[in-house]
C-alpha cells in the first residue's frame, strides 16, 4: 500500500499542489499548537525551567498524537475497504509535499519582479518567507525566493517524501507536525528561547539525514538541468554549514553553488537584525530567472528521489 500511496501522493501534488479551498493537517497543527502553548504558559512557572517544560510538553503531544491519529484513521479506512485506505493515505501523502504549492508561490515573485513591481514582489515573497521583507531590494527579494526554494525542497518534499516511504503518510504526517512546530515555536528569542527548545531540537534531529540527501540529490538535479553540478558539489562541501540551524544551509550551498551566486548574508527577523554568514561566491550577480533555475533543480531532485525511494522499496520487499 505505502508504494501505492507514495506513488499517488506525489502525483496528486505535482498536478493540483494545495487548492486554497481545501483544509490542510498543517492548518489544524498549527491550531493545536497555539492552544497548547496557551495553556502551559498559563498553567506553568513563567521561568526558564517552567518553559522547558511546557515546551517539551508540546514536543512530545502534537507528534505522537499525530501519529496516533493519522496511524488509527488509515487503518480503519483500510478495515472497511483496501481501497479506501489507499485513497486516505495518496490524500495526506499529497498533503505532506509541497512541491507544486512552493513553485507556484515563488513564481508569483518571478512575475512580479519581471513586471518591475518591486512593493508586489516584497509581498509576495512574505508569503514565503520569515524575514522582514519591507525594505528589500530587487536583490533581496530574488535572494529570498530562491533560498526558500532550496530550503523548502527539504523539508517541504525530500523529507516528508524519506518519511513517507517509511511509513506512509502517518509518519509524513507526524514530520509535518514537527516541522510545524518548528516553524511557530523554534525562535532564539526572547518568547521561545527555552519554550521552544525542545520543538527545534527535535526539528534539527527530524532533518538531520533528510537534508543531508537532499543536498547530493540537489548536486545530480543541476547536472540534469543544465546547471553546475561541480559548482554545487564545491560550494555545499565549503559552505554547507554556514548557518546556525546543522540543516538549512545544506541545500541552500548546494544550490548557491549549482547557480553561481551568493545567497544568504544578514537579514531582518521580526524588526532584529541578524548578521548571518553568506553562501556561495559571486560569480554574477543573482536575477529573477534563477528562481525559475531553481524551481526546476527542486522538481528534478524531487523526481530522483521518487524513484530512487521507490526503487530501494521494491528492493527490500524482495
Amino acid at each position: 500500500m505505502i508504494f501505492g500511496a507514495v506513488l499517488g501522493g506525489f502525483l496528486l501534488d505535482a498536478v493540483f499542489g494545495d487548492p486554497a479551498w481545501l483544509p490542510h493537517p498543517v492548518v489544524l497543527m498549527g491550531r493545536c499548537i497555539t492552544a497548547l502553548e496557551n495553556h502551559l504558559r498559563t498553567a506553568l512557572p513563567k521561568t526558564p525551567q517552567g518553559e522547558l517544560v511546557g515546551g517539551g510538553v508540546v514536543a512530545a503531544v502534537l507528534p505522537l498524537g499525530t501519529l496516533a491519529v493519522t496511524g488509527l484513521a488509515c487503518h480503519l479506512a483500510a478495515a472497511l475497504h483496501p481501497a479506501l485506505g489507499l485513497a486516505l493515505q495518496m490524500f495526506w501523502c499529497a498533503q505532506a509535499l509541497a512541491a507544486k504549492g512552493l513553485v507556484q508561490e515563488s513564481r508569483n515573485v518571478y512575475r512580479e519582479l519581471v513586471k518591475g513591481d518591486l512593493p508586489a514582489a516584497r509581498r509576495a515573497v512574505a508569503r514565503i518567507v520569515g524575514r522582514d521583507t519591507q525594505a528589500l531590494t530587487a536583490e533581496g527579494v530574488t535572494k529570498a525566493a530562491v533560498e526558500t526554494v532550496a530550503e523548502n525542497a527539504s523539508d517541504g518534499v525530500i523529507a516528508p517524501l524519506f518519511y513517507m516511504l517509511i511509513g506512509g503518510a502517518p509518519l509524513a504526517l507526524t514530520y509535518k507536525a514537527i516541522n510545524t512546530m518548528d516553524s511557530m515555536l523554534g525562535y532564539k528569542n526572547e518568547k521561545y528561547l527555552y519554550f521552544g527548545r525542545c520543538a527545534a531540537k527535535l526539528d534539527d534531529a527530524a532533518n538531520w539525514l533528510p537534508s543531508r540527501l537532499a543536498a547530493l540529490l540537489w548536486v545530480a538535479a543541476a547536472a540534469l538541468t543544465g546547471n553546475s553540478a561541480r559548482g554545487a558539489w564545491r560550494i555545499w562541501r565549503r559552505d554547507r554549514h554556514n548557518h546556525a540551524s546543522p540543516n538549512s544551509a545544506q541545500t541552500e550551498s548546494a544550490c548557491a553553488g549549482a547557480l553561481g551566486v551568493q545567497l544568504a548574508g544578514p537579514a531582518y527577523y521580526f524588526g532584529e537584525y541578524y548578521d548571518k554568514p553568506t553562501i556561495g561566491d559571486p560569480l554574477r550577480p543573482i536575477e529573477p530567472q534563477d528562481i525559475l533555475r531553481a524551481n526546476r533543480m527542486m522538481y528534478a531532485e524531487s523526481v530522483l528521489a521518487l524513484v530512487i525511494g521507490l526503487a530501494v522499496r521494491l528492493l527490500l520487499a524482495g
